[in-house]
């Protein structure tokens, strides 16, 4: 379930939904799985995340926050289960064919204070690569899946890997810039 519309906007039912069609239904269903997967000592689970959940957008907010907690219990997950030769891998596609923003979607009134942004939003979106069709995955998750050392996360699309690299760069940067008052907040007087 993604929610789109203003953070402030959205209820409980909406973040509720959000959550639970994201990363409850995959942390409810895995451990039967899991059990299996730790009794043949290997195996590999696959989910599909977003690269919403790496970067964030505006109008997202609630599907951002439940792809992050996707990216967080599966890379922990990979540290729990690599003991047991079970490996785990994020798929995290760019723009592909797909109902996301249709019927799948719950769309929140558009407000008049924020239409602007939404002007914004579809010129940028008027700017980018033609979305991909699904179909033409399967062949690279298969790849991913025979591999000996599979990938905690793989970008699936084109895109993806450009918008990560500036994000995290400017991400890099602003930490680096705040250094001193990071260092500062560390720093004991005796």
């Amino acid at each position: 379930m993604r929610h789109s519309g203003a953070i402030h906007f959205a209820g409980p039912p909406a973040r509720r939904d959000a959550f639970k069609g994201n990363i409850g239904a995959w942390t409810g269903n895995s451990l039967p799985e899991f059990i299996d997967l730790r009794r043949q000592g290997a195996g590999h689970i696959v989910q599909v995340s977003s690269i919403a959940g790496l970067t964030a957008f505006p109008t997202l907010g609630i599907y951002h926050a439940s792809k992050w907690a996707v990216e967080g219990f599966a890379q922990s997950l990979s540290q729990e289960v690599a003991g047991f030769g079970i490996r785990v891998t994020l798929v995290e596609p760019g723009r592909y064919a797909t109902d996301w923003a249709g019927s799948s979607a719950v769309h929140a009134e558009r407000l008049p204070a924020h239409e602007a942004l939404h002007e914004a939003i579809a010129a940028a979106y008027a700017d980018t690569l033609p979305p991909g069709d699904a179909a033409d995955t399967r062949d690279a998750i298969l790849r991913i899946v025979d591999a000996e050392e599979p990938p905690l996360r793989v970008f699936l699309g084109e895109g993806p890997l450009q918008m990560i690299t500036s994000d995290y760069t400017a991400r890099l940067a602003q930490w680096a810039e705040w250094d001193d008052i990071i260092r500062a907040a560390t720093q004991r007087t005796v």
